[in-house]
C-alpha cells in the first residue's frame, strides 16, 4: 500500500468501523486477500480526498453526510489522474460496501453512494487463440532457441499446459503444492479460486506429461506443501514471469497483443464448447459463479443460444 495513504491518520471511529468491515468482508463473505487490500486502499484513498478538501480526518458524522456531490468530485479527481473505468467502478464498488456496512451496523447512511452512478465501461469480449498455437505455446521445444535453461523452458510450457488444457487462472496453476502436482496417474487436481472456492478440475495426459518433465528438470528442492513452480533463483514464480515467456511466444508465433497467459483459459473454454460441451459444465470447470460469465468467455453466439434453447426449452420444444 502507498505509504502516504497507510500513514493518514483515520478518526477512531472510522478506523473500527474499517477494520470490521474488512473483517466482514474477508470471514463472511470470503473475499481473497489481494481484494480486501484493494478495498482498503480505495476506501484510504477516498477518505484522503475528505481530508484534503476539509482540513481535517473524516468522521462517521461526516461520512454519513456526505452528498453525491463530494463523491463525483473524489471520482472526476480520479479520472483526472488518468484513472481507468474499470479501476473507477472497482472503487465505487469498495466505497458503497464499506457505506452499506455502517448502514447495515446502524452507523450511517449509504444514500449519497447509491445515488451516484459509476462511469459507463465498454464490455470486449475475450480473444481466445487458435487450438493450433494454444497447442504450440505448451510445446517446450518451441522456444529451443532462447538463452534460457531447459528447466525453464519446461516450467512455462508446464504452466502453458495447466492453464489452456485445465483452464486454470495463472494465479490458481502458480499456487499447486507439489504434494498436489498432477503426475504418477492422479487424473484430477482440486484448485482454490476467487472467493476460496474450491474446485475439482480434470487432467489430460499432455498435461500431466508437460508437469512431470518440468519436475524431473527441477533443479531445486521442492517441499510437498509448497508451490512446485520455482523461478530461476529458486523463489517461488511469479506471473509476470509467465507473462514475458507469453510476450515472446507471441512474437514467434505471430500472435496478437490480446494473446496473453490468461486468453488461454479463454481458449479452453472457447474451444470445448466448439466440440459440443456443455455451458454449465465449462462454467463449473471454469470456477464461474455466473453463467453470463461463461458466455463471455466462450464468446457464446446468438446462435448457439438459440440452438440449445431449441434443445432444452419446453416452450420450444412444444412449439
Amino acid at each position: 500500500m502507498n505509504e502516504t495513504l497507510a500513514a493518514m491518520p483515520l478518526s477512531s471511529d472510522v478506523a473500527s468501523a474499517m477494520a470490521q468491515w474488512l473483517t466482514h468482508l474477508g470471514s463472511e463473505r470470503r473475499l481473497s486477500p489481494k481484494t480486501l487490500i484493494a478495498y482498503e486502499r480505495d476506501a484510504r484513498q477516498f477518505l484522503v480526498f475528505l481530508a484534503s478538501s476539509r482540513g481535517e480526518a473524516p468522521s462517521l458524522a461526516s461520512l454519513a453526510a456526505l452528498k453525491p456531490a463530494d463523491l463525483r468530485a473524489f471520482l472526476s479527481e480520479r479520472r483526472q489522474a488518468d484513472v481507468g473505468s474499470r479501476s473507477l467502478m472497482r472503487q465505487l464498488a469498495g466505497l458503497r460496501s464499506f457505506a452499506r456496512y455502517l448502514e447495515r451496523t446502524e452507523r450511517g447512511e449509504a444514500a449519497a453512494f447509491t445515488a451516484v452512478r459509476g462511469p459507463r465501461v465498454s464490455r470486449t469480449l475475450p480473444k481466445p487463440i487458435s487450438a493450433v498455437a494454444a497447442r504450440a505455446v505448451t510445446d517446450a521445444d518451441l522456444r529451443a532457441g532462447e538463452d534460457k535453461p531447459q528447466w525453464v523452458l519446461a516450467r512455462d510450457a508446464a504452466v502453458f499446459a495447466l492453464l489452456y488444457g485445465c483452464g486454470l487462472r495463472i494465479g490458481e496453476a502458480l499456487a499447486i503444492a507439489l504434494k498436489d502436482a498432477p503426475v504418477d496417474g492422479r487424473d484430477s487436481i482440486t484448485v482454490v479460486g476467487k472467493g476460496n472456492k474450491m474446485r475439482s478440475v480434470p487432467v489430460l495426459a499432455e498435461v500431466s506429461a508437460a508437469v512431470a518433465a518440468y519436475l524431473a528438470l527441477c533443479p531445486f528442492r521442492l517441499v510437498p506443501g509448497e508451490p512446485m513452480f520455482r523461478g530461476e533463483k529458486g523463489g517461488p514464480l511469479s506471473a509476470r514471469v509467465i507473462q514475458l515467456a507469453m510476450q515472446s511466444l507471441r512474437g514467434a508465433l505471430g500472435l496478437p497483443a490480446s494473446a496473453t497467459p490468461h486468453a488461454l483459459r479463454h481458449s479452453f473454454a472457447t474451444h470445448l464448447l466448439s466440440r459440443g460441451g456443455d455451458l454449465r459444465a465449462i462454467q463449473e470447470l471454469l470456477g464461474h459463479a455466473s453463467l453470463s460469465t461463461t458466455q463471455g468467455y466462450t464468446k457464446v453466439d446468438a446462435a448457439r443460444l438459440m440452438a440449445a434453447y431449441d434443445a432444452a426449452h419446453p416452450r420450444a420444444r412444444a412449439g
